[in-house]
């Protein structure tokens, strides 16, 4: 198992992780509903993908509360 010839440095360690940091997140708005949306991905509102339905949502219903 190869060894590192030399330890580096905890300053030279924290200045390389510097650049390790999120970057903000894109969002896109659907061409349908207007809902924020990730890039490349189908509206979690609607179900569309690029004008088209991909994915078929379910509508959501209340529930009854039981006595």
């Amino acid at each position: 198992m190869p060894v590192p010839a030399k330890r580096r440095s905890r300053s030279k360690a924290r200045r390389n992780r510097a650049h390790y940091a999120l970057g903000k997140t894109v969002l896109n708005k659907c061409s349908k509903c207007g809902q924020p949306v990730l890039p490349h991905k189908a509206c979690s509102f609607c179900g569309t993908y690029r004008g088209r339905e991909a994915v078929k949502i379910k509508i959501k219903t209340k529930k009854e509360k039981k006595r």
